[in-house]
């Protein structure tokens, strides 16, 4: 008696070299799984469908269970469900169902589900094509500040400084506005504190920056808030400092800054006793700020610190000229 001759899947066609290797390899069931990598638990399994006469018993067999289960609604709850759903299409079961029982139709919030991915299924209810359009803050025009351009090159010390700020909360009901400048290339970090994140504070840390910080500034960049407007990009343009603006939801283009604000809140914040009050508190951010400048040696420098990496930048660019 010949083989029923069938057209084969891959799936099946592999599953026969399964067997064929199993009966010219003395039925060595072991020797196959190992030979082509697979179970047991599924070798039998098949060995158990397979019928050599009939080799399409060796093609997967649909998982559609036997009995399915019938629809429990009615006619009429299903056009009421999708009326709604139309009217209101982004609104999803839960809501529905509310506004079903507005209407005293008293129905299962499970069962409107059921209802909405039936009619998805057949092709009735379909989700409305989004058009896209922006309903983001429309953006201010910035006076001074602009996007980084591609082309700006940041090759030493100074040439691009981020600048962040951060809400430190010691005691409930007080809030102090943290102030973050990092130098890209040297990692050197200048800090300071305010009662509030304004234009007018920002611009004081101007002067903090530019005093502490022990090389000329060439460039910053902020995120989009308010305290980094008016006054402040006032002030950048004053004194010759480019201004460069993130793009809206964009802070790892700021990774350098946003790295150092969680080191200032892990090593100093979380494990120091600080002052409350500003003055005291802005003293102390002095102290640590000397120390992480000075002493805290930095891995992404090579385990230098940004002092003796600036000392080695300089000696670098003096022996290149």
């Amino acid at each position: 008696m010949a083989r029923l001759s069938v057209e084969l899947s891959h799936q099946a066609r592999q599953r026969l070299r399964w067997m064929e290797h199993y009966e010219s390899h003395g039925h060595n069931a072991a020797l196959t799984c190992r030979y082509f990598g697979i179970s047991r638990q599924s070798f039998y399994r098949w060995k158990r469908r397979y019928d050599r006469w009939d080799l399409s018993s060796l093609e997967g067999r649909s998982r559609r269970p036997k009995r399915l289960r019938k629809p429990t609604w009615s006619t009429e709850l299903s056009k009421s469900v999708l009326k709604l759903r139309e009217q209101y299409p982004r609104w999803g079961k839960d809501k529905v169902v509310v506004l079903l029982r507005r209407e005293g139709v008293e129905v299962s919030t499970s069962m409107v589900g059921r209802i909405l991915t039936d009619l998805k299924r057949r092709g009735v209810l379909r989700e409305p094509l989004p058009n896209f359009i922006s309903v983001g803050k429309r953006q201010r025009k910035r006076p001074y500040a602009v996007r980084k351009p591609k082309d700006y090159e940041v090759r030493g010390p100074g040439d691009l400084v981020e600048l962040d700020t951060l809400d430190v909360r010691p005691v409930p009901g007080v809030i102090h506005k943290h102030f973050t400048a990092r130098d890209v290339i040297s990692r050197w970090d200048v800090l300071g504190a305010y009662r509030q994140a304004t234009a007018h504070n920002a611009s004081e840390f101007l002067d903090t920056l530019e005093r502490r910080m022990p090389f000329a500034i060439r460039a910053l960049q902020v995120d989009g808030g308010s305290e980094f407007e008016a006054e402040f990009e006032q002030e950048c343009n004053r004194r010759g400092i480019r201004l460069f603006e993130l793009p809206p939801r964009s802070p790892k283009l700021n990774g350098s800054v946003e790295r150092a604000q969680r080191t200032h809140t892990e090593e100093f914040y979380e494990v120091r006793e600080f002052s409350l009050k500003l003055d005291a508190l802005n003293e102390e951010l002095k102290q640590w700020e000397t120390i992480y400048n000075t002493i805290r040696p930095h891995q992404a420098l090579g385990y230098l610190t940004p002092q003796e990496f600036l000392l080695k930048w300089q000696s670098e660019k003096r022996g290149d000229t």
